[in-house]
């Protein structure tokens, strides 16, 4: 005990009365089970997103980049904007996965996985708007220093858009190494327990020949260290590169020696604004409350408060070097910002990045789901008004008023933008529906220290190896002590007889009853249960379907799935046909 001991003051990370088994079930029940209809209602709201964007991208791509807004003075615009905000979203994963895994933060365990495909999808929206904005992106890979037919035609190695490229692809390699890494146990066990023989050759091929051992886990460990060390100062290089794009110009508004810390800072915040929107749409669509719990939200809306108030920070500073440098230009690139044509995209965006995370001083409004989903979309509208603001208002009006201009998105600007958020999330509940959103292993080695239930057969004094691999009832007495009692199998009469009008009933006069132990994964205990069901024979247990097993798991609440997985009625048609 004393090696899973933890102080009773922290609230338990895993909530609910769960065992190994049961962390094991909920995980993989996305994966093994039907969507439910909160899965399809988003799913389908993506969709129709992703195909409006689709379009737009064919029509743009088939007509030319005039279908856009942009004019000779604004020619960064819409897609670069769109560009660095998706960078940055894809920021908090590693740094959630990479740095609470250096620093063992056990909080980390329930949300990394999600926070790591984000990530990589994230990166995949990004990479987008450049390729379109080049006009003819079947030529993208001229950005690559690759022989080419042109001779000695090489890329700019000085232009910071060519490390944009390296950065940024180095950064996608390392994640979606991390990420599958991470998979490998999960791939491993839903292989085990998969039931079709196709899904279980698949996760065979995915799991890479995982079996356990515990060389496979001195392996595992060895690596995902390695690589996190690796992707930690890849989160601050890949977007300190990214605002070379904009610090190494001459342009009033970009050329400033904060926008590197500046950036980085911006991409944690609204990082971590987008893993929180995706954690509480999972835990609702994944049944995954247990999981991710309010604890979880509650810390990751800590980090958004401290984020959001460094980026209130830089912008002040920017402010005031803008001032105290005495340079005019810059002085009214700033004053535009505020006051110009753009100064409702200004305001929106110091009211959404400066403001609202201040309202996560109190804990009331950190812990409320609904209130933490708002802000943090809130937060992510307003890290896009300020790359907008950047990227716009430094250029509309620039050193010659005779070329100042105003920019107007299209309806091909704003339908792309939307097609990438759609995609986003259609490759994220796809992702969901294939691959386990929690790493099952990571929650069961904290399950002893921060599980609710063993926090309790603590608190009673009860010791946690006398623990049986059925699901104890925990009952809270007014001195708040755990009682365990042993598993009781639920009678439910009319889920009975449906049952036993299925697969027959047994009639003692005639027949004599088999054992039912020899059928793999009946124990003594379970063929206790099938007794007092009124299950006796195997020639009973050879006529389940799926109709029969779900009857059966909704009967007795243990083991849910174990039945058809271990595929009992084929095993008890083979020993009825031995006797």
């Amino acid at each position: 005990m004393a090696s899973h001991y933890e102080a009773p003051i922290r609230k338990p990370l895993v909530v609910g009365d769960k065992g190994y088994h049961d962390v094991t079930v909920d995980i993989a029940a996305p994966v093994e089970g039907r969507a439910n209809k909160h899965w399809w209602i988003v799913f389908s709201i993506a969709l129709v997103a992703f195909l409006w964007g689709l379009g737009c991208i064919i029509y743009t791509v088939s007509t030319g980049i005039g279908t856009w807004g942009l004019n000779k003075s604004v020619n960064w615009a819409w897609d670069i904007t769109n560009f660095v905000w998706w960078v940055g979203i894809g920021h908090a994963g590693t740094l959630i996965s990479a740095v609470l895994l250096l620093f063992r933060q056990k909080w980390r365990m329930a949300i990394n996985r999600s926070a790591e495909a984000m990530t990589i999808f994230s990166v995949v929206q990004a990479g987008l708007f450049p390729i379109i904005h080049m006009g003819r992106p079947w030529l993208a890979y001229w950005v690559l220093p690759i022989p080419n037919q042109f001779g000695s035609l090489w890329v700019n190695f000085n232009s910071p858009l060519l490390w944009d490229v390296f950065a940024i692809s180095t950064y996608l390699s390392v994640s979606l190494v991390f990420w599958w890494t991470g998979l490998l146990p999960d791939f491993a066990m839903i292989r085990d327990r998969a039931v079709l023989p196709f899904q279980k050759k698949i996760y065979s091929l995915l799991s890479f020949g995982w079996s356990g051992r515990a060389k496979d886990w001195q392996r595992f460990e060895e690596v995902s260290l390695v690589l996190a060390g690796l992707a930690t100062p890849l989160v601050l290089s890949v977007h300190t590169i990214v605002s070379f794009d904009f610090a190494t110009s001459v342009i009033p508004g970009w050329h400033t020696t904060i926008f590197p810390p500046y950036f980085v800072a911006g991409a944690i915040f609204s990082g971590f604004a987008m893993v929180n929107t995706l954690l509480i749409i999972m835990r609702k669509v994944c049944n995954l409350e247990a999981y991710i719990t309010v604890q979880h939200i509650e810390l990751m809306n800590i980090v958004i408060m401290l984020t959001g108030s460094i980026v209130g920070c830089a912008y002040i500073t920017e402010l005031f070097m803008a001032w105290y440098s005495g340079v005019e230009y810059e002085q009214y690139a700033f004053l535009n910002r505020a006051t110009g044509p753009y100064w409702w995209a200004y305001w929106s965006m110091m009211t959404c990045n400066v403001f609202s995370p201040q309202f996560m001083w109190f804990k009331k409004l950190r812990t409320s789901i609904m209130f933490s989903f708002f802000i943090s979309i809130v937060v992510n509208i307003g890290m896009w008004f300020e790359r907008f603001v950047i990227i716009v208002t430094s250029l509309h009006r620039d050193y010659l008023p005779s070329s100042w201009t105003m920019f107007s998105p299209t309806f091909v600007d704003i339908g792309i933008f939307i097609g990438t958020i759609g995609f986003f999330f259609v490759l994220f509940l796809l992702y969901s529906r294939t691959f386990p959103v929690i790493a099952q292993a990571e929650v069961k080695s904290i399950l002893k220290s921060s599980g609710e239930r063993y926090k309790k057969l603590r608190d009673a004094g009860q010791p946690l190896y006398q623990i049986s691999s059925e699901r104890p009832v925990v009952k809270e007495e007014v001195s708040d002590n755990a009682v365990v009692e042993e598993v009781k199998p639920i009678k439910d009469g009319a889920g009975v007889d449906e049952l036993l009008s299925s697969i027959g009933t047994f009639d003692a006069a005639k027949e004599s009853p088999d054992d039912l132990k020899q059928v793999k994964g009946i124990g003594p205990q379970m063929e206790a249960t099938l007794n007092e069901i009124g299950i006796y024979t195997f020639a009973q247990v050879a006529r389940m379907t799926k109709k029969e097993y779900d009857l059966l798991d909704s009967i007795t609440g243990s083991f849910p799935g174990r039945a058809q997985r271990d595929d009992w009625a084929g095993q008890a048609k083979v020993l009825n046909n031995k006797k």
